[in-house]
């Protein structure tokens, strides 16, 4: 029973990490259940303490690790190449129309309300209902052209990445990164610079946006003669 002891007493040293407690050393152990093991090694706490300093938690290491890293291309620092100085004034008739389309949708049903209470007319509800709906494609049909009209063009440093700049439905600014080679030149597109409209197209997607060179300002001739070709 007593060399059993002793052998007891060395495993717990050895698996506490002390290495200068041996079977002879008077080292007690409470097991209180399965929760709790104590030890009354100053150095094994000392040890363990300074462990726990250098460890970094799990759940940072695994939620650190985990995040998505920047977009190159939206970290990388771009230089203008063409801008349209109307911009914004296409963003003020793209939110003025969500404003009318909006107002023209909040009287309608109250107009519905009174004719109901018989208060007004068939002929003012039928009117008002044909300017919600006059507002409401023209809003669509005016949305879809202002999204498609570029605004201005980045190209970054390495002149791999082209930035294109246009409104959305609500006339907020959005930036679309698009590679240099996947491009149209004009000559692809089939345009021609004398044209008012002309069309920025990929190879990689039907989707088109729109750009002028009469109503609009190419800042770099050389960065846009590099990416859409030469203009005659």
């Amino acid at each position: 029973m007593e060399r059993l002891g002793r052998f007891s007493q060395a495993v717990a040293a050895l698996a506490f990490g002390c290495r200068q407690c041996t079977p002879t050393a008077r080292c007690r152990h409470l097991l209180r259940g399965v929760r709790s093991v104590r030890h009354e090694c100053r150095q094994v706490l000392s040890r363990q303490k300074a462990g726990l300093q250098q460890c970094r938690p799990l759940g940072t290491v695994l939620h650190n690790g985990g995040q998505p890293k920047l977009d190159d291309a939206a970290s990388n620092k771009f230089t203008l190449i063409y801008k349209f100085p109307a911009i914004k004034l296409l963003r003020v008739v793209s939110r003025l129309k969500l404003l009318q389309t909006g107002i023209t949708l909040i009287v309608l049903p109250p107009v519905f309300y009174l004719y109901f209470q018989g208060q007004v007319t068939y002929y003012l509800v039928g009117y008002s209902t044909g300017i919600a709906v006059f507002a409401a494609v023209m809003l669509y049909s005016l949305s879809y052209y202002l999204r498609r009209f570029v605004g201005m063009m980045y190209l970054d440093q390495s002149e791999t990445t082209l930035k294109v700049s246009h409104l959305t439905f609500w006339g907020k600014r959005k930036d679309l990164y698009i590679p240099v080679n996947d491009v149209m030149t004009l000559a692809d597109t089939g345009d021609s610079g004398n044209e008012v409209l002309l069309r920025l197209r990929r190879y990689s997607s039907p989707d088109t946006l729109y750009f002028s060179l009469r109503l609009g300002l190419v800042v770099n001739k050389e960065a846009f003669k590099q990416i859409f070709g030469s203009v005659s």
